[in-house]
């Protein structure tokens, strides 16, 4: 009974906070295209030079992480239950329709991902204790718009969505997949999760980093290998399947109210929110590894950050819509998330394609955990630091790791929701009053590449209205 009170009280909040959220995340992408001369498109195969060059760096980070793995800690959070779960959610409510409008919000998503990451990477300071780079929305809100309060706020509201309740969706999820499986109690699931959580967190970032370095390529290869698997073997529907994602796309049956009326689909609404949780385009996440990131350039960053998007979405989500429209399992069933993902792998593999999933998906959900938590202490080490605070912090997150195991889907997906919508709209606000910080940088790394510069250097001296902004060593 209290969790049902509590899903009508989230879901009522839900709806205005979306009928905004959904104009807002579009414009504020929508001007930083424009503004930047569509950076996404213009700019992305140097994203994948910037990248590659990360990668095989010779020389030892010890002020930061790579740029690498800066990326794929980025990417830890993005990748897991959001790119099996949430396209099946998306698809089961919205239709083959949604996937379009999840390839336009992370489009578009793209260039708000690489300005929050260049900002991340102006604004960073370094830890006086560890040395280490620290950065993110809250930093580039309290130093870049002078405003302590503003970026408390923010800071908040990212420990809440990322420490608590995102933790529990990824777990929520993982029990399921395993329970669909092979029937395993969702408490001893729980219990084993909080352990292997435990011994993560208790490392630090630095540990979380090389737990992400590992993790991520592997399941995100596995992943797609499988989906390419899938659709070679049913070659002749593919076509059908991306016929059906252009043509139900614009099938308007109004999804909300308010101002927007009718003017809003179900496929466009469940395409933009599912997209947004699984890409973080602007929600204010990865631009918290981006800061810890040592580059030459902040722009290097988001260019890298930036590619995450697109790895997200365009890639491993596509490979989740293309196993599920192929199967048809999404037009009459009764499950929720995870569940329809897997009887779609097992119309096409047999019944150890669920058992294929439930072990990937662990992958998927405990670097996503990882992720998450590393998120979630660097927002409570910008409002307190205290080592006692910390472990508190820490015990609080390992509870909330085995609530996600015990409770409904629908209710944690609904206050993923609205966790994520709040998270979101503070931060495109604030890179929104912040491009002409972004716009700075921008121009600068270009100038340097005309000038036959390969890899450009950022220098702060030479920006005397950025160094009226920021009092840092560092640039």
């Amino acid at each position: 009974m209290n969790q049902e009170i509590l899903k009508n009280w989230v879901e009522h909040l839900n709806s205005p906070l979306w009928s905004f959220l959904l104009v807002f995340l579009l414009a504020v992408g929508i001007i930083y295209t424009i503004f930047t001369g569509g950076v996404q498109i213009r700019m992305f195969l140097e994203s994948i030079r910037v990248m590659k060059g990360s990668r095989g760096e010779g020389e030892v980070q010890t002020q930061g992480l790579t740029p690498f793995q800066a990326f794929v800690t980025g990417l830890a959070s993005r990748v897991g239950v959001g790119n099996i779960g949430g396209v099946a959610l998306a698809i089961t409510i919205g239709g083959p329709g949604a996937v379009f409008w999840m390839w336009v919000t992370a489009l578009i998503g793209m260039s708000s991902a690489f300005a929050e990451s260049s900002l991340a990477q102006l604004f960073k300071i370094r830890d006086p204790e560890t040395k280490q780079f620290r950065g993110g929305p809250a930093y580039y809100i309290t130093y870049g718009l002078k405003s302590k309060v503003f970026g408390a706020v923010f800071a908040i509201a990212m420990i809440l969505t990322y420490g608590l309740v995102f933790n529990s969706l990824q777990v929520n999820a993982m029990v399921s997949a395993s329970s669909h499986a092979w029937g395993l109690n969702p408490s001893w699931v729980g219990i084993v999760v909080v352990v292997l959580t435990a011994i993560a967190i208790f490392g630090g970032i630095k540990r979380i980093a090389r737990f992400a370095e590992m993790f991520v390529p592997l399941k995100a290869g596995l992943y797609l290998g499988l989906a390419i698997y899938i659709a070679l073997i049913n070659y002749q529907e593919v076509p059908h399947v991306f016929g059906l994602i252009f043509s139900e796309a614009f099938k308007f049956d109004a999804a909300a109210g308010g101002f927007l009326g009718g003017m809003v689909s179900v496929a466009m609404m469940q395409g933009i929110k599912r997209g947004l949780f699984s890409n973080e385009a602007g929600m204010g996440s990865a631009p918290n590894a981006a800061a810890a990131s040592d580059v030459p350039h902040p722009v290097n960053q988001g260019l890298v950050q930036m590619l995450g998007v697109f790895v997200d979405t365009f890639i491993v989500c596509t490979s989740t819509a293309m196993i599920i429209l192929i199967s048809g399992v999404y037009k009459n069933t009764s499950d929720v998330g995870v569940k329809i993902t897997q009887h779609a792998l097992e119309t096409q593999l047999g019944n150890w394609g669920g058992d294929l999933l439930a072990i990937l998906l662990f992958l998927f959900c405990y670097s996503a955990v990882l992720g998450n938590y590393a998120y979630a202490e660097g927002n409570l080490q910008f409002l307190n630091s205290n080592r006692k605070v910390m472990f508190v912090f820490r015990i609080i997150v390992l509870i909330m790791v085995y609530f996600g195991a015990v409770s409904g889907a629908q209710l944690v997906w609904d206050l993923a929701d609205l966790s994520m919508g709040i998270m979101a709209t503070l931060n495109l606000a604030a890179i929104l009053l912040l491009m002409p910080c972004l716009l700075i940088l921008l121009k600068d790394y270009r100038r340097q590449q005309k000038a036959g510069v390969k890899d450009p250097v950022f220098k702060l001296d030479d920006h005397p209205k950025l160094k009226k902004k920021i009092n840092s060593d560092i640039w």
